[in-house]
This record gives C-alpha cells, sequence and structure tokens, in this order.
C-alpha cells in the first residue's frame, strides 16, 4: 500500500480578530482504510497523505472508535512485521492485549502508553480483549532516522499524570509539555500528549519553536491558531512558533492528541509496515518475512495464523518526504 491520500488537503487561515500574525494551518481531513481483511475494523487515517508525509518524524496517524465490539467484533490482527519505526499506542476506551517477538505480553489501556521499537526487524499482534466493550484510540508510528533504523527490539509501558493547565488537562506520553517530562526513549525530538479542553476555554501552551505540530481531534470542535477543526482533522502548524493557543467554544468538552518534532529531512519509503530508504529495503524485508527468517522472530501466544505480506506493486516504490512549501 502507498498510505498516500486521495483527497487533496484543504488549507484554511486563520486570523485574529485584532489583525496579528497566527500561524497558517493546513486542515488534513482523513480516509478510511479497512484493517486486515474483510472482517476487520475501520480506521480513519489521516497521515501519511499526498500533502504531508511527516509531522516530525510522525508519519502515521490511524484514528479508530469508538466501536462497539459486540457488533463489530473489535481489533483482532495477527503476527506482522515492522522495520524501520516505533510504533505508538494509545487508547481513550477500551482494552489491547500486546505480543510480540520480543517476548513482551503487555495490555493497552486508557492513559497509558506501550511504545515498541522494530528498528531492524520485530513481529507482534494486538487483540482487544474480553473486557472491552467500546475500543477508541489512535494507533501512531514514528521514522526512525537513518543512523538508528537498525536498532534493536524494544518495548517501553508508561503511564503519564494528569497534568492542569488553565482551561485544560494534559498527559504527556512523549517528549515535554506543560511542565512534565515522560522518560521514554525516542531517537529524534519529540511531542506527544493528549489534551482535554474544558467547554468555553482557551489554553496557550508553551511549545519548542522548532517543532511543527499536527492537533487531530476526537471529539469537540478546536480552534488552534484561529482555525477551527472538526472531528477526525489534523490541523498541521509549522515551526516558528513558542506558543499554540487552542479554544473550545462549545458546551462541552473536547479532546484532542497534540503530536510535534523537528523537521524529519530525511526520505523515507513506506510499504506495508516497512519503513525503509529504498525500493530494495521493501523487498528484502518481505523476502525475511516470508521465508519465516530470525530478523522478525515469532509471536507466542497468539491463537492463530500470522499475517502474510501482500503482493509487491510492479512499479518501483519511491522515497517520499513532505513537499516544498511556497
Amino acid at each position: 500500500m502507498s498510505n498516500a491520500e486521495r483527497e487533496p488537503m484543504e488549507l484554511r487561515c486563520g486570523a485574529s480578530e485584532h489583525g496579528e500574525h497566527v500561524p497558517q494551518v493546513e486542515v488534513l481531513s482523513a480516509r478510511d482504510v479497512p484493517l486486515g481483511g474483510p472482517r476487520s475494523m475501520t480506521v480513519r487515517r489521516t497521515l501519511p497523505q499526498r500533502a504531508r508525509t511527516l509531522i516530525g518524524a510522525w508519519c502515521f496517524i490511524d484514528h479508530y472508535g469508538p466501536d462497539d465490539v459486540a457488533g463489530t467484533g473489535g481489533m483482532d490482527v495477527a503476527p506482522h512485521p515492522h522495520t524501520g519505526l516505533q510504533t505508538v499506542s494509545w487508547l481513550f476506551s477500551g482494552e489491547i492485549e500486546h505480543r510480540d517477538s520480543l517476548g513482551s505480553h503487555a495490555f493497552v489501556r486508557p492513559g497509558e502508553l506501550n511504545l515498541m521499537t522494530g528498528g531492524h526487524g520485530i513481529s507482534h499482534s494486538e487483540v482487544s480483549t474480553t473486557r472491552t466493550t467500546m475500543l477508541h484510540g489512535v494507533q501512531l508510528w514514528l521514522a526512525l532516522p537513518e543512523e538508528h533504523r537498525h536498532t534493536g527490539r524494544d518495548f517501553q509501558h508508561y503511564v503519564p499524570s494528569s497534568v492542569r493547565v488553565d482551561g485544560a488537562e494534559v498527559r504527556v506520553f512523549l517528549g515535554a509539555l506543560a511542565g512534565d517530562t515522560a522518560p521514554v526513549r525516542t531517537f529524534t525530538p519529540l511531542l506527544g500528549a493528549e489534551l482535554i479542553l474544558e467547554p468555553h476555554s482557551t489554553t496557550t501552551l508553551d511549545v519548542d519553536a522548532g517543532f511543527e505540530h499536527g492537533l487531530l481531534v476526537d471529539h469537540g470542535e478546536v480552534r488552534i491558531a484561529g482555525t477551527l477543526l472538526h472531528p477526525t482533522e489534523l490541523g498541521y502548524v509549522g515551526t516558528g512558533s513558542d506558543t499554540l493557543t487552542l479554544a473550545n467554544e462549545t458546551d462541552d468538552v473536547a479532546r484532542a492528541v497534540l503530536l510535534g518534532g523537528t523537521p524529519f529531512e530525511e526520505q523515507i519509503v513506506m510499504w506495508w509496515n516497512y519503513i525503509g530508504r529504498s525500493h530494495e529495503d521493501i523487498v528484502e524485508a518481505r523476502e525475511a518475512w516470508e521465508s519465516a527468517s530470525d530478523r522478525f522472530g515469532k509471536v507466542y501466544g497468539y491463537d492463530g495464523d500470522r499475517l502474510p505480506a501482500p503482493a509487491l506493486p510492479h512499479a518501483t516504490i519511491a522515497p517520499r518526504k513532505n513537499p516544498t512549501r511556497h
């Protein structure tokens, strides 16, 4: 799969009522993608797409639910491989059982971070548990820089505290924000946080001016830098801003995920569950998975077969980076 969006990016620019400069916001819409076959759950994908491949090292954003598992069956993703990336699992509701070829057996629960590193190669399975009634959350990927993309397998679990700022509750699961820092190892400067915005509130957050940021709205409507974002939309703000102002002008609470990082200047090749730098990297990884080599190891405890790799496209898979902004 190319992960390319079929719908073009929408650009909406905010403007202060007092006329001062505010950052330009690109609004990226999601598309529906089925996971794992005809009986699988459907996710909303906002990254990557043609308008934007990365935000910092964030290269993949899937947003799903609320999904009533009694009717849909929930999540059941058989063992599958990853290379050249870290996976970030973050739930709003429900519970997912994680098993990987490092030997990790863990549960993803609301407000708890699971971060898996699949540098040279790892495999894992993800299954919603019988305790889950509503499944709702995000699945995110981070591209590893060239010097670390063949690093060894790793798994980290972290439960961030809730931090109160004016009009908002913040949980920082990667990086630093609102005076809190997550003690989680990453390979590029990053930010990841869940934000709960009170009704009729305005919150200004100090951020790193060297970061670009993306705000994914889960529910409610949130105005960022003067631009209104609706549920499932992702608002992108480029570098140069040392504050971000978020407003919830409605009568209900709003929830969003704020992601950020320094611009990732390397070109990447993304195909299926692999990130490399060339078509040959992808071919090599696929062959290793299909031959059940030691590169990806084995996942024990999953009831079922592992996922086969899809057929490669007939064309050469081209590297991608963010389009040049004019």
